[in-house]
């Protein structure tokens, strides 16, 4: 294993390890290069500039293309919970939002209906996890994709506390019954209006939560995907990836993140045909640790890490790079609902995402 690897894997392991047992004092920064971090966060918060407004709405039932007379199923119901890319802040219209897309295309592989709540704020770090599954679980969701992290890196958030926030997130989804994918922190080091030593910094840290979340959340049960080039190098070539702050996703950004994570969220509930080999290239066999897992993923973007073996007995995961289909259309909205949980008070501080 490369020793940039190894070394990432001990010390997601390490912040694993406290988030676990308590340790909520352990950060990924000292002081002196935290307050730097701060300084230069600042800088690039006014060179990216601040999206007005809130995300669209998109809460409603997808797919109703597939309701064909004498079909009883209710529709799979699916929720999101997280951050403004969760959300969906950078784009004009709901369907454009990941929830959406991802709405649409469980709907289409499954070919049944599909019903999504969002509960995701903008400016939300995992603390505000908890109050966000109190939210969903009334509506019984049967999936939940999570997209947290950025904040919880930006502002400084102790990582172990953030991680244990998300691992107890997950668990309270699974004891309800509902199968969780947890899109990762992606790597801040990406940003363009970013600069070294910042640049440096940022994508440090920021795959370090990234590899300690994996491990948390597979032990919990759920499964992760990789989103470190939700925000990178691909998106720098491409403006149109960016919405008008240069941070958030535009609509072509968001359906990016939302093939990598398609895949996975269908696997889940076993809608998604088996692939055989290993799907990320590694040392050794496909079934690794689940910390030298979580190191090979933060820096493999769109790479799904899942446990095997018996449950309670999560201690060895599998990485796979599922093949990624094209995204169906939106098309028309959908049926909607009366309200939406992603506009609710306490949207998030300035240059929060």
């Amino acid at each position: 294993m490369p020793g940039a690897q190894a070394s990432r894997a001990r010390v997601a392991r390490r912040i694993a390890t406290a988030a676990a047992y308590g340790g909520g004092g352990l950060g990924l920064l000292g002081v002196g290069v935290a307050g730097l971090l701060l300084t230069e966060s600042r800088m690039a918060v006014r060179a990216i500039g601040l999206l007005d407004g809130d995300a669209p709405r998109a809460d409603g039932v997808y797919g109703e293309a597939f309701l064909e007379p004498g079909d009883v199923r209710p529709p799979l119901r699916l929720v999101f919970l997280g951050d403004s890319t969760a959300a969906g802040l950078g784009v004009t219209r709901g369907q454009e939002t990941p929830g959406a897309l991802l709405a649409s295309g469980l709907a289409s592989v499954a070919e049944r209906r599909v019903r999504l709540r969002n509960v995701a704020l903008s400016g939300a770090r995992s603390s505000d996890l908890a109050r966000q599954v109190d939210l969903a679980l009334p509506y019984r969701p049967q999936l939940a994709v999570i997209m947290i992290g950025a904040n919880d890196v930006t502002r400084r958030s102790p990582a172990s506390q953030s991680v244990r926030q998300l691992a107890d997130a997950v668990l309270a989804l699974r004891a309800a019954g509902c199968e969780v994918v947890v899109g990762t922190c992606p790597d801040l080091g990406t940003i363009k209006p970013v600069r070294p030593p910042l640049r440096w910094v940022a994508r440090r840290v920021s795959r370090q939560l990234a590899a300690a979340q994996t491990i948390a959340v597979v032990e919990a049960g759920g499964r992760t995907v990789s989103l470190g080039s939700l925000l990178g190098p691909e998106f720098a070539a491409r403006p149109e990836m960016f919405a008008a702050d240069r941070y958030h996703p535009s609509a072509q950004g968001y359906a990016t993140a939302a093939m990598a994570l398609l895949p996975s969220l269908c696997a889940a509930i076993d809608l998604w045909p088996q692939e055989t080999g290993p799907a990320v290239p590694v040392q050794g066999d496909a079934v690794l640790p689940v910390a030298v897992a979580a190191a090979a993923a933060a820096g493999q973007s769109g790479t799904e890490v899942v446990a095997v073996g018996p449950e309670g007995a999560r201690r060895w995961a599998q990485l796979r790079h599922r093949l990624r289909l094209g995204l169906p259309g939106a098309g028309s909205a959908p049926q909607p609902e009366s309200a939406s949980a992603n506009s609710h008070p306490g949207a998030g501080d300035a240059g929060a995402t």
